[in-house]
């Protein structure tokens, strides 16, 4: 696990309305010349929504209007370039999707850059603008998206490729920060809750970090506390904290998990886990699951009170909040962002450039098969 350091004292922000170009001095880049145009999504205050589940001042950070729907381009975004930056031009990355199609969307951006993408069968579908030839879509028949992200890890280690590392690598978590630095500016007052649908966690982990960053500098009066939501079909965080457990143990995997918020389908975060369970305790949060029913109705509330429709995972946020609040009626004073995560996007018709691997070949120990890497640069962070 590494972590970037800034040093606060020398820490200003820029007057810009580009977050990319405002927050650059707590961004792991050396220039912001690789950014690119954009601007704070808009935090709503969600008065209709918050008065029908009891609380006074609710705030949506609305990431449905990134350019691919979804928080993850923010990730892409600085990834990419930490990753240019440091001489990586061929790399491996999986998952569920989202940050599949931010990758894929954002890596126009570099055209000497490739990427190896490993999808879980099921998944696939979920990945767009992969239709270029910076782009090696893998498919995996029958995988979950731990086995695409394993094998993702071997193939990259047995052609001499980087494993961009998911939550391990730096820039996804200090891109994802971004959502909650630009929350601060815009809400009225100090944040008490944030609040977001999780997988591995990486944008709750980069977001508290962002706050004590924050905090240091005197830019906030306090730190929020962390709300972690999962669906209950696949909540081996959630369960693993009630248990008291401080590792992910074997009764908590979800071999292959299912269910309506496939963003967040993340069976085994054994790795992330410790980090990101530190951070919601020393925020005095809590990890809370929630049911199918509750998800769909959290979304339709969203859509009929305050005309937004976030995808399932996102929804699964806003049930959790309701469901704290039910436990909590005093949280209902409280100043609450809810980081809508994204919206849905088309499944998209599984391209003939999908190479496919048969669930006997990605399981067999020491094989793997299909781009050249003898035709990209070699290189690792």
């Amino acid at each position: 696990m590494v972590d970037v350091r800034y040093d606060l004292s020398r820490v200003g922000f820029v007057e810009s309305p580009n977050p990319y170009i405002r927050f650059a001095g707590l961004l792991p880049l050396e220039s912001t010349h690789l950014m690119p145009a954009a601007l704070y999504t808009p935090l709503v205050h969600a008065s209709r929504l918050g008065r029908a589940i009891g609380m006074n001042s609710l705030y949506l950070k609305n990431e449905l209007m990134q350019p691919t729907r979804t928080t993850k381009d923010r990730m892409a975004a600085v990834a990419l370039a930490y990753l240019h930056e440091r001489g990586v031009r061929a790399f491996c990355a999986s998952s569920t999707g989202n940050s599949s199609t931010s990758f894929a969307y954002r890596i126009a951006a570099f055209p000497d850059m490739h990427l190896m993408l490993f999808s879980g069968e099921k998944f696939v579908p979920r990945v767009r603008h992969a239709e270029t030839g910076q782009v090696t879509h893998f498919g995996m028949r029958e995988a979950s998206f731990v086995d695409a992200a394993d094998y993702a890890n071997r193939y990259a280690r047995e052609h001499g490729v980087t494993s961009e590392g998911g939550f391990f690598n730096p820039g996804r978590r200090e891109g994802l920060k971004l959502a909650f630095l630009e929350a601060c500016e815009q809400a009225p007052g100090p944040i008490d809750w944030y609040v977001q649908a999780v997988s591995s966690a990486m944008g709750v982990y980069g977001t508290f970090k962002g706050a004590k960053e924050l905090l240091e500098i005197g830019h906030i009066r306090r730190l929020p506390r962390l709300l972690c939501v999962q669906q209950d079909s696949c909540a081996p965080m959630v369960r693993a904290h009630q248990d008291g457990s401080a590792t992910i143990r074997p009764e908590h995997r979800v071999a292959m998990p299912s269910g309506i918020a496939e963003a967040i389908l993340r069976g085994d975060p054994t790795r992330a886990y410790p980090h990101v369970r530190r951070m919601v305790i020393e925020s005095r949060g809590d990890f809370v699951m929630v049911g199918e029913p509750e998800i769909r109705r959290a979304r339709r509330l969203v859509e009929d009170l305050e005309g937004i429709s976030p995808c399932y995972s996102a929804s699964a946020a806003v049930a959790g909040l309701i469901k704290l609040s039910r436990a909590s009626p005093s949280i209902g004073d409280s100043v609450v962002v809810v980081n809508l995560t994204g919206g849905d996007r088309p499944d998209a018709e599984p391209s003939a450039k999908v190479q496919w691997i048969p669930r006997t070949e990605w399981q067999r120990d020491g094989n793997s098969r299909g781009f050249d890497s003898t035709r990209s640069n070699r290189s690792s962070i």
